[in-house]
């Protein structure tokens, strides 16, 4: 099985300014195969390439909002994968599965290179769980995890909403936080579904993502 790596090593300046200068993957000497550099909580969390189930998940999320722009296009809302976020405020450095943005993002985007987005440019994050990252993407749980993961991250950064899809068999839902508290690095838990009833997605956004062929992960 695959697994996270949290390096503890000796760097020639901290983690995250390695991260944005785009150093710390070439200094670990990782391979050129999708594997994903993260610093969370101030620390390094080297993951797998996702698998190919798990593109398809995030392909299912990406539908509804493309649909809803094909026949409306003032309709704000963009997804977009494999973009780099900046959160400066905790020191942090996220490769998100999904974001969704609004117009104005992708426009700028397209008016020139923008190496990495921020918190205040996101709309939603989308994380789904694999095996080797899904402790990262989760809520802590109280009493029996002190640090803090992206869950966290995501929340300090204002990012107004997180789907979470969690595929772990003893527990596959999908959650929808949002009202971010910044202070407490926290969310309120807005929606829960079960793998198979239709994810309603509230204002701003109105689009419904259909799980009906969801599975959690193999054990």
């Amino acid at each position: 099985m695959s697994v996270v790596a949290f390096a503890q090593l000796l760097l020639p300046d901290s983690p995250y300014a390695m991260w944005v200068r785009g150093e710390l993957e070439e200094y670990l000497r990782l391979p050129d195969d999708g594997t994903r550099v993260e610093v969370v909580g101030g620390e390094i969390v080297v993951s797998p390439a996702p698998v190919v189930t798990h593109a398809v998940f995030l392909a299912h999320i990406d539908r509804p909002f493309t649909r809803a722009a094909v026949p409306d296009p003032s309709y704000p809302w963009r997804a977009m994968q494999g973009i780099e976020l900046d959160l400066v405020e905790t020191g942090d450095g996220y490769i998100p599965d999904l974001v969704i943005v609004d117009t104005e993002v992708e426009e700028r985007a397209l008016a020139g290179d923008v190496a990495r987005l921020h918190p205040h440019d996101i709309a939603m994050v989308v994380e789904v769980t694999s095996p080797s990252n899904a402790r990262q993407d989760r809520r802590p749980m109280f009493g029996r995890q002190v640090k803090p993961t992206k869950w966290n991250g995501y929340a300090r950064g204002g990012v107004p909403y997180y789907l979470l899809v969690d595929r772990d068999p003893r527990q596959p839902s999908v959650m929808l936080f949002g009202e971010p508290n910044k202070a407490e690095a926290t969310y309120e838990l807005l929606g829960e579904w079960k793998f198979g009833e239709a994810v309603r997605l509230p204002e701003p956004f109105g689009v419904e993502i259909d799980t009906d062929a969801w599975k959690p992960w193999s054990v």
